[in-house]
């Protein structure tokens, strides 16, 4: 049975102690953090405030996926949000609800994760929140970023002309959805889909992306390319077309086989950067350690079309990941 809140709450505060962040006035303890953004040279920054849901039954079942993985999986998603504006994560706020029969040994190495990822990025756990749950896990991470003011990394500076680029490769992650649907008693290696089990957020690449002024426009793919590119192209008012043949796939399972079209195309939680250049900026296909690929241009045309090797085409539709669909 998972500890009583307060003893809970003192348990993660004890763990995420470890932390020293000068940006952090006050934290786990209090009713609010105290947050005073570090500047550098005396420059203003701006705070980037995200937050998102991670749910039992929804984003993970606790049969297929270890608590060290959901621990993971649920501050990732928070960290590529901040990546994806060219932000640099400050702090982490946790609120837990938890079934009374869960047992206490599944907080904890679902904590340690997640403290591990905030320490390795310099992010301190600064509060949060505890309830009891009737039906399953629910995890909600907020994770707060600076990012020099007016410098982050908008959805809406795509223009006619830019380039689209992807970092890393798809597809992995829904691939491992697949494969856990398909045969829901088989435990997968989790170093066979780790785009999946174990997310990298590309913290060092959105912000290698800002400092440089390479990225017009840019995204994390955690809904899919197809949904993450129609965000771009909404906020922009522009269209865009993409190569089949250059969407990089990913490679699991062992034998390492790549994996299909679709899946690249509508699979969503890799947490790779999607982003346009103008074309004017030399884009190299490796950036801070991570492959890079050209995988198309922006249109005038408000529609997004996928091009085959003939020249030929058909009007992309986004189905990528959408709640309630």
């Amino acid at each position: 049975m998972a500890l009583a809140e307060k003893a809970l709450i003192a348990q993660v505060r004890r763990m995420a102690a470890t932390t020293k962040n000068p940006a952090i006035q006050t934290a786990i303890g209090d009713d609010c953090a105290v947050l005073r953004v570090v500047t550098t040279g005396g420059n203003p920054k701006d705070t980037l405030v995200t937050t998102d849901f991670t749910l039992e039954g929804i984003h993970f079942r606790r049969d297929w996926h270890s608590p060290e993985s959901v621990g993971r999986r649920c501050l990732a998603r928070g960290l590529s949000d901040i990546a994806a504006m060219g932000g640099e994560p400050v702090a982490a706020f946790l609120s837990l609800a938890l079934p009374r029969n869960l047992p206490q040994s599944w907080v904890g190495r679902f904590a340690r994760s997640l403290i591990s990822l905030a320490e390795r990025y310099g992010v301190t756990l600064a509060g949060g929140d505890t309830a009891e749950s009737p039906n399953g896990i629910m995890a909600d991470i907020v994770v707060v970023g600076a990012v020099p003011a007016g410098k982050a990394v908008l959805r809406s500076g795509a223009r006619p002309g830019d380039r689209i680029y992807v970092s890393g490769e798809l597809g992995g992650s829904a691939a491992a959805v697949c494969q856990m649907r398909a045969k829901p008693k088989r435990k997968l290696n989790p170093r066979e889909y780790p785009r999946h089990f174990f997310p990298e957020p590309r913290l060092e690449l959105g912000r290698l992306l800002r400092e440089k002024s390479l990225a017009s426009a840019m995204i994390d793919t955690s809904d899919g390319l197809s949904t993450d590119l129609a965000h771009i192209c909404e906020e922009s008012g522009v269209g865009a077309e993409l190569r089949a043949e250059a969407v990089p796939r990913a490679s699991v399972g062992k034998p390492a086989r790549e994996v299909d079209l679709e899946l690249a195309l509508h699979g969503g939680e890799d947490y790779e950067l999607l982003f346009t250049a103008p074309p004017g900026k030399r884009i190299s296909s490796r950036l801070a350690g991570i492959p890079v690929t050209h995988i198309g241009e922006v249109t005038r045309r408000r529609k997004i079309v996928l091009r085959d090797r003939a020249g030929g085409g058909y009007e992309l539709q986004p189905r990528g990941w959408e709640h309630f669909r």
